[in-house]
């Protein structure tokens, strides 16, 4: 009996014994699951924090960059001011009547406005006067053929285009007693213009041309043109004063020379209207 009591007795101890190991062993697991899990966590903390030692190094340097360029800046606007402060300086020695220069140019800035007005104005009855004369010396001319004389006007200035073949025989520079009538009837005009100047141009077409006194096509343009002028003095009474002569020869032609119709183009006296250089100046001068 005592025998039976004693093993019952051990087994429980050791029921016992083996439930409170299963109990510690449960909850020595439990700890090391939060052990863990801690550590998990610890890991992933000092990963984060590597990442953000990296970027913080990156936006260390780049603070470095930034701080650089604002020394820079700070550096270039010491320089501008200190050349502003030497600039003011510089005006600050500006002398009274320097001073007073620039104010009267800066109150005759409403007297050059005029001034622009007047010449607008004087360019408006210099055309005026132009048309006028190209009118008037159309009616004269009368119903010439415009392949013998050419009136017209060209940026401001008023041009008389006549023919060889109406003026001069080929190859010669006597004026025809049929151009010296044409030519009457500009002067007639011309003498009506006081202001007025006359260039006489000759022009050839580009045939070499030699023939006695004559060397070469500048000649026959210059005598062409100082026969002209001679008929206008002599016989019509143009001031000479008011006239020139000039020999362009082949340089400066209307069109090409590649045919007998364009060469005869070619060959031309023209008569260029200007107004006198004195008055010309006069008008481009300040008013007091």
């Amino acid at each position: 009996m005592r025998s039976r009591f004693f093993v019952l007795i051990c087994m429980s101890f050791f029921l016992l014994i083996s439930c409170v190991s299963s109990q510690k062993f449960k909850a020595e697991q439990a700890k090391n699951e939060d052990l863990n899990q801690s550590y998990v966590q610890v890991q992933q903390t000092l990963k984060e924090c590597s990442v953000s030692k990296d970027e913080a190094l990156h936006k260390n340097a780049d603070l470095q960059k930034e701080n650089e360029h604002l020394k820079e800046q700070v550096a270039y606007l010491k320089e501008n001011n200190t050349q502003a402060l030497r600039q003011l300086q510089e005006l600050s020695v500006l002398s009274a009547s320097q001073a007073e220069s620039i104010k009267k140019s800066l109150d005759n800035i409403g007297s050059k406005d005029l001034y622009i007005q007047e010449l607008q104005s004087a360019v408006s009855r210099r055309d005026s006067l132009n048309l006028t004369l190209v009118m008037n010396l159309k009616g004269v001319i009368g119903n010439l053929n415009d392949e013998d004389i050419n009136i017209k006007i060209d940026k401001g200035v008023v041009y008389i285009d006549i023919s060889d073949k109406l003026l001069f025989q080929s190859g010669k520079y006597e004026v025809t007693p049929q151009a010296k009538t044409v030519l009457g009837k500009v002067a007639q005009v011309l003498k009506n213009q006081p202001d007025m100047e006359y260039m006489v141009e000759g022009h050839t077409d580009n045939v070499p041309y030699r023939s006695g006194v004559l060397l070469d096509n500048w000649d026959l343009s210059v005598k062409r043109a100082t026969a002209v002028v001679r008929i206008l003095q002599n016989e019509y009474e143009l001031d000479p004063a008011r006239l020139m002569a000039a020999g362009r020869s082949e340089y400066n032609p209307i069109t090409d020379n590649a045919t007998a119709e364009s060469r005869a183009i070619n060959r031309r006296t023209r008569i260029v209207i200007l107004p006198q250089l004195d008055q010309f100046f006069k008008l481009l001068e300040p008013k007091s």
